[in-house]
């Protein structure tokens, strides 16, 4: 059975915690095959909650019985499959602080926010957590705003709030209803790709804007909202408001990146990076057959790119990688994804009446392994007897390595000579060789020549802008005179 963790951050919230909390264990998620993990996270409180937290490391389960009898929920089916973790913060840092703990010590399958007090219903829990289970979304926002049933919000409260909404769906390119809902459930995995420096409520606004970078499928619902006024203990005010406003300039006309488990990610995941991976489809694409395996597809960003042949077969070593790939390429027909390294014989075989494989694709991998002519031998193996084409983007100049490159996972660069030999070891044919994306050369190396270890931002925004122009415009003269990448085309 997987596992949701449910992260409640508490601050001087001890007259609803443990009603939460028992409303909480109340919603049994055993339907949708889930049972509960849920970490209360004490921020510093000074009202008793921290006292609260602390009986519930000692005992939960008989420190929050009385609440549970009190709600008419009863006990023992709300104890089974369900855990109660505390974690106390020494003082007070802020929700998002609190949140990030909470992230790091969760151990589920998916992950969701629950605030302390009683203005959101767990109620809802099923709704939030469906498109998760089904594997059509990647995260969920709960919308107060989309409800049918809702109590009436205090008009200047609520124009603030679509007002944030309206402006981080501007940086963000994406159309939400209520960005600062507390009702927020994620996949582990993607949390795990997440980076967050937030220490109050901008959490919101920061988690968007980078969710949307990394092109997640974000899906709401409609959620009951029971709302509470400043006298019953809300805590966010105007100040919030203008702190979001910067948050969104930060991280919304600022671009960064977005940081995963495996680096060799991260450069896929820079904002603006969309014009570059259209740009590199289409420079790959008259090199393609009619099936097509990509060697670590990775996001599937570039996959996405590529769907529209016969046969497309998307790989990766990751099993948390491949489980992702599956849920996004579901319904696709001539869509396979499978978990390989690319040195081991390919785990998959064309169904009947659909071509064998004829072209197997490799960008940005070759850099990453410590012995790429095993992984090129790997890919002509997979071609099977009757052989094709292996189409190979490398990172290129060895002289421009750096800590740029150790940042998103490059072992290392190549020359045209290194990597022409390196296919002809493979017993390879080259036909075709040219250069990709001038325009990163000089970015690139005067990152290594001022020792930079992460791309900076402003270079990379204007790389983002300029890139549009830029790399269709190499395409239409028949490609750069040099670039920051090389591009091999081999036969067997």
């Amino acid at each position: 059975m997987k596992r949701v963790s449910i992260i409640v951050p508490a601050y001087n919230e001890r007259p609803t915690l443990r009603t939460v909390l028992a409303r909480v264990l109340g919603v049994d998620l055993r339907p949708l095959g889930l049972e509960k993990e849920i970490i209360v996270v004490d921020d510093g409180s000074t009202d008793g909650t921290r006292e609260q937290v602390m009986g519930l490391i000692a005992a939960w389960k008989d420190e929050l019985r009385p609440a549970l009898e009190r709600e008419g929920i009863d006990p023992r089916r709300a104890f089974a499959g369900a855990n109660i973790t505390g974690i106390l913060h020494a003082d007070n840092r802020g929700k998002a602080a609190a949140l990030r703990t909470g992230f790091a010590a969760a151990t589920g399958d998916f992950v969701l926010i629950q605030d302390a007090d009683l203005e959101y219903d767990p109620g809802d829990f099923p709704a939030l957590l469906r498109p998760l289970v089904e594997g059509y979304a990647d995260v969920v926002y709960g919308s107060r705003f989309a409800a049918t049933e809702r109590r009436a919000l205090r008009y200047w409260h609520a124009w603030g709030n679509k007002f944030i909404t309206t402006v981080v769906n501007m940086a963000a390119n994406l159309e939400l209803t209520d960005v600062e809902t507390c009702y927020k459930a994620l996949r582990r995995e993607v949390l795990d790709e997440l980076t967050l420096e937030s220490e109050r409520f901008g959490i919101e606004v920061e988690l968007t804007i980078k969710l949307a970078r990394m092109r997640c499928r974000i899906y709401e619902v409609p959620i009951r909202y029971h709302g509470r006024g400043y006298d019953q203990g809300k805590k966010i005010t105007w100040r919030d408001g203008v702190e979001a406003m910067w948050l969104t300039a930060r991280f919304g006309l600022a671009p960064d990146e977005v940081t995963g488990p495996d680096p060799g990610d991260s450069i896929r995941m820079l904002r603006g990076m969309r014009a570059h991976d259209r740009s590199l489809a289409a420079t790959v694409r008259p090199w393609l057959g009619r099936c097509i395996v990509e060697l670590r597809s990775g996001q599937g960003n570039l996959t996405s790119m590529l769907v529209g042949g016969d046969q497309l077969v998307a790989t990766d070593p990751r099993p948390t990688v491949v489980a992702r790939l599956r849920d996004r390429f579901k319904g696709y027909d001539n869509v396979a994804v499978v978990a390989w390294d690319g040195t081991r014989p390919l785990p998959w075989q064309p169904p009947a009446g659909t071509p064998a494989v004829d072209t197997v694709l490799a960008v940005n991998v070759l850099g990453l392994v410590d012995d790429p002519e095993a992984l090129l031998v790997g890919m002509k193996q997979a071609l099977g007897p009757r052989g094709g084409r292996v189409v190979v983007v490398a990172p290129a100049w060895p002289g421009i390595q750096g800590p740029l490159d150790a940042q998103v996972g490059h072992r290392q660069r190549f020359t045209p000579a290194q990597l022409r030999r390196l296919a002809e070891d493979a017993g390879l044919q080259v036909v075709h060789e040219s250069w990709f994306n001038l325009l990163g050369l000089p970015g690139w190396a005067l990152g290594r020549a001022a020792g930079a270890s992460r791309v900076p931002r402003v270079p990379l925004g204007l790389y983002s802008l300029a890139s549009r122009l830029a790399l269709p415009a190499e395409r239409a003269v028949g490609g750069p005179p040099i670039g920051l990448s090389r591009v091999l085309v081999a036969q067997t």
